[in-house]
């Protein structure tokens, strides 16, 4: 009933008192109160508690970290490696290869699984609520402080201005009552609560104005706020855009290494048991003849090659790797204004297609300002207010000062007075002191309010009778709507004090003014004034009262327009999101005529004239659309007024039906069902409730649309250097890919050791990831389309820089591996030392080659980029070092300095290839669209056309 706002139902049970009877309360009373009484409540009807998530530990975010598809086909190789390593080797040193893959593991594991657990630690410590609310109720006819969750059905409480309401209840007594709901329905408008009209109150509002004592009717989960927490409580299992790529990519990779393995161990075996290869001690497969023992060792030896293959082609790296890009990313947006709770959302946000904004707090300031002055039939511009007579300025005071239930206070230090009270009223009063230099002290000083009637909200105006102390004038004065002030008025002022009658073409006049100011969203409050008599006040002789305000034949004083103005860099941050792609749809609760002059104001919607049929649409009419319909639709809306929440979230489902990134900004527990659907949830933290911080991935620190930007830009920023990185790995893995099958075949085994390739994917991933993380965002990512959700994440021109280096590469080993030994006069265990010291050069230099994916020079701004050179230089160190203290865990023979310039000069030709490849032109998007759920996450296809269009050159 509470909930509905159901007068009908509270009626039949008899009003609030009904109700308060049922629950065993009474109004002066309150509940009993004793021990007995507040555990059988409490038994009844819940605790005032909410079921807030466990925070999660870190065993949680290690079991997330092993469902990694990557981390699992690991596990598998290290049993089966170290199986076959202790059977051929013994325990002593058989346990190399499979013990290596399971410290992979382990430290990507435990990386990965840190990096999240911080990061969810650091959020809960933010938004933990650690203050213990004090309210005030009544109990067994006794006033007493208790907490807020001692609270029970049934009680009592006194609320005052500021306080927050504790659960939702009903209004038992109080006066000039006005409550914030905006946390619950997102409508900045404060709400007017009474015996009459609407009882309701809700927990998680705010005590704008008056006071009152509230039946509880619904304490904790049962409450309206409870029930959207509990609503949103669970996780969303839902893969990002990029851990969707990723999957599908390193499943594809997988498949291939997995085909690759198969055949190369089919071959070996038909090759060993057909007689036509010998074991380590020279022997040859003889049939029966031959010992199981010796058999199954060499077996064990075969499969050791396909086994190598597999770790060469999983880029064992990519989950840490991707770790460390988005946690610098992360450190660099929380300098942004932006507070990352999922890491992820730092790259989700830079393949958003689509922003879906509140206007109230984001777009706009949320605190209402006077932006027009009309004096009669007058505009008075704000440079202007010194030609408005000293007698009509008087006035002005007398109307706002003493109209309201507002106040000023000057603050002990500092000079900018505070005003307290709704937007609408400390708008007005921060016009009139700011502006028109009303001091409210004095202006209470010299005069006696003798009547007050408060903001009615069927009348739309309030009224107030005073009497002048120095020469006992009573005047009276109304404030309300416009069109209700206006039709009380027969006069109007001059800016120059000077009345003049108002007939019929003069109010038609002012009518005309009063539209165009509301045409311009503006809120319009008129003043009208009347100076009266003693005789004409009407006068209860029986209860010494004034009966009521003079309502007719008064003088209209004038009109002020209000506006919640857009926030300074709104309109150029709006400008910057369409350069880069990105569509901006305002939703909003206002009315259709302020949505889309705010969005006007903003740079969403053209001018109104040119705003095209479908692109304004109501709450309501969207919701009634059809599936079809909505889905064909939504793309071309850009502001939805009169939205509910459950609009929000049916415009988020919408847009990802149809292929969108969604990032969705929202403040209010009413945002929360949007801020988890979408891709990307953005809340508030100044104004952001509770729930709605919970229920998003960035909290927005500042509020501000401009952020949003700033996100933009460095989510680009991440999405492009986790592609540099995918450039940089996939050139490691298509080299390895092709090294290991043609030795495999033409040799029989591997040029490297599965430690070895452990070693080069578990130093150069994550080192080659910080490395290129380091990479700043520039505004020419903003003038790039968006990538959105069915765009591959590798490009041609990535195709392009990832072959050549990788041909090169495997020309490199390849050649070594037969002719090395001859080439260089080095024994076999030399030779395959320098083939690894080689291709692991090759990775180094090549991480330079992956700093711009589309810019020839790929040196270009490398001397500012100090962090980028130190991770190299550290490479560089960790993999000299390697070669001195772990020579016989990597199996590798020291080197002389001769071989080491020798294997440097071979690596650096990466660099002129590098500067080659950039002269060969390809368009980035793949050459033929792909069709409705195809999915071609390497870019194969585009890889096989690539490489025919360059022989084709």
């Amino acid at each position: 009933m509470v909930k509905n706002k159901d007068l009908l139902s509270l009626r039949l049970l008899g009003g609030v008192e009904g109700v308060a009877t049922a629950l065993g309360t009474n109004p002066e009373k309150g509940i009993n109160g004793d021990n007995e009484d507040i555990s059988k409540r409490s038994q009844l009807f819940g605790s005032n508690t909410y079921h807030r998530p466990p925070p999660k530990g870190f065993i949680y975010f290690v079991m997330g970290a092993f469902k990694d598809t990557t981390i699992l086909i690991l596990l598998v190789c290290a049993a089966l490696a170290l199986g076959f390593g202790i059977k051929e080797h013994g325990v002593e040193e058989g346990w190399y290869e499979g013990g290596s893959i399971f410290v992979a593991v382990f430290l990507v594991v435990v990386v990965s699984a840190l990096s999240n657990y911080r990061q969810a630690t650091q959020f809960d410590k933010l938004s933990k609520i650690s203050k213990n609310i004090k309210v005030e109720v009544v109990r067994d006819a006794r006033s007493q402080q208790i907490s807020i969750f001692e609270l029970v059905v049934g009680d009592a409480v006194f609320l005052k201005i500021g306080d927050q309401i504790p659960a939702d209840g009903l209004f038992l007594d109080g006066y000039s009552l006005q409550v914030d709901e905006s946390s619950s329905t997102g409508d900045s408008d404060h709400v007017e609560v009474d015996s009459e009209h609407n009882p309701f109150l809700f927990s998680r509002s705010k005590v704008e104005d008056g006071c009152a004592q509230m039946l509880v009717v619904s304490v904790g989960m049962n409450t309206q706020w409870g029930e959207m927490m509990s609503s949103i409580s669970g996780d969303s299992n839902e893969r990002t855009p990029l851990q969707a790529w990723l999957d599908r990519l390193t499943s594809s990779i997988w498949r291939e290494g997995l085909l690759q393995a198969l055949v190369v161990l089919v071959f070996l075996l038909v090759r060993y048991f057909s007689g036509k290869t010998k074991d380590e001690h020279g022997k040859k497969y003889n049939g029966s003849k031959t010992d199981f023992g010796d058999v199954f060792n060499s077996v064990a030896h075969i499969v050791g090659t396909p086994a190598s293959i597999l770790v060469a082609a999983i880029p064992v790296g990519l989950p840490l790797a991707i770790t460390l890009t988005l946690a610098f990313s992360m450190k660099r947006m929380m300098a942004a204004q932006a507070m990352v709770r999922k890491l992820s959302a730092c790259e989700t946000m830079g393949s958003a297609t689509v922003i879906c904004t509140d206007k109230t707090g984001t777009l706009t300031l949320n605190q209402m300002k006077v932006t027009k002055f009309w004096l009669g039939q007058e505009p008075i511009e704000e440079e202007s207010y010194n030609v408005v007579a000293s007698d009509i300025r008087e006035l002005f005071y007398q109307a706002v000062g003493l109209n309201t239930t507002s106040s000023v206070s000057k603050p002990v230090s500092g000079s900018v007075p505070e005003f307290s009270g709704s937007p609408t009223e400390k708008a007005i009063l921060s016009w009139a002191v700011q502006e028109l230099g009303m001091d409210m002290e004095k202006v209470n000083q010299r005069y006696t309010i003798l009547q007050f009637e408060t903001f009615n909200s069927a009348k739309k105006q309030s009224g107030v009778s005073i009497r002048k102390k120095a020469d006992n004038k009573i005047h009276v004065h109304w404030k309300g709507a416009a069109e209700m002030i206006l039709a009380m008025c027969s006069h109007y002022y001059e800016s120059n004090g000077i009345v003049k009658t108002m007939d019929e073409d003069e109010k038609r006049k002012m009518e005309n003014i009063i539209h165009g100011m509301a045409a311009s969203s503006l809120r319009c409050i008129a003043f009208a004034h009347k100076r009266i008599s003693e005789e004409e006040l009407e006068y209860n002789e029986d209860r010494k009262t004034h009966l009521k305000l003079k309502e007719d034949g008064l003088t209209f004083l004038g009109i002020v327009g209000l506006k919640d103005p857009c926030r300074q860099g709104v309109k150029e941050a709006v400008k910057n999101c369409k350069l880069a792609g990105v569509d901006i749809k305002m939703i909003t609760r206002d009315n259709i005529y302020t949505a889309k002059s705010i969005a006007t104001e903003c740079g969403i919607l053209k001018w109104d004239n040119q705003v095209e049929r479908g692109e304004v649409v109501e709450g309501r009419e969207f919701r009634n659309y059809t599936d079809e319909e909505r889905i064909e639709k939504v793309d071309k809306i850009r502001v939805m007024a009169r939205s509910s929440p459950s609009d929000r979230l049916l415009m988020v489902q919408c847009l990802k039906q149809k292929g969108h990134v969604v990032a969705v900004t929202g403040d209010g527990t009413n945002d929360a069902p949007a801020l988890k659907e979408a891709d990307i949830g953005l809340s508030m933290g100044i104004q952001g409730t509770e729930v709605a911080k919970e229920s998003s991935d960035i909290v927005i620190l500042d509020d501000n649309f401009t952020s949003v930007v700033t996100l933009l830009r460095w989510g680009r920023c991440v999405h492009k250097n986790i592609q540099k990185f995918l450039q940089f790995q996939l050139t490691l893995n298509v080299a390895a890919l092709f090294i290991n099958f043609i030795s495999a075949v033409s040799h029989g085994e591997v040029p490297l050791k599965v430690v070895q390739w452990l070693w080069v994917n578990l130093m150069m991933s994550p080192l080659g990831a910080l490395a290129l993380a380091t990479e700043r965002s520039s505004n020419e990512l903003m003038r790039r389309s968006p990538l959105g959700r069915k765009e591959p994440i590798i490009t041609n021109i990535m195709w392009r820089n990832i072959l050549l280096p990788a041909v090169y590469q495997i020309a490199v080993v390849l050649t070594l591996q037969w002719k090395g030994e001859t080439i260089f006069g080095v024994s076999p265990e030399v030779n395959n030392t320098m083939i690894f010291n080689i291709f692991v050069l090759c990775q180094v230099f090549n991480e330079f080659n992956a700093r711009k994916l589309e810019k020839k020079n790929v040196f270009e701004g490398i001397h500012k980029n100090r962090l980028f050179l130190g991770v190299v230089g550290i490479t560089i160190f960790f993999h000299v070092a390697m070669f001195e203290f772990l020579k016989k865990f990597v199996d590798t023979e020291r080197l002389n300095w001769k071989k080491w310039v020798y294997s440097t000069v071979i690596a650096a030709v990466t660099w002129p290839i590098g500067c080659m490849m950039n002269l060969i032109s390809v368009v980035e998007r793949p050459f033929s669209p792909q069709s409705e759920g195809e999915m071609d996450p390497t870019g194969f296809k585009s890889c096989i056309q690539l490489l025919l269009s360059l022989v084709g050159m």
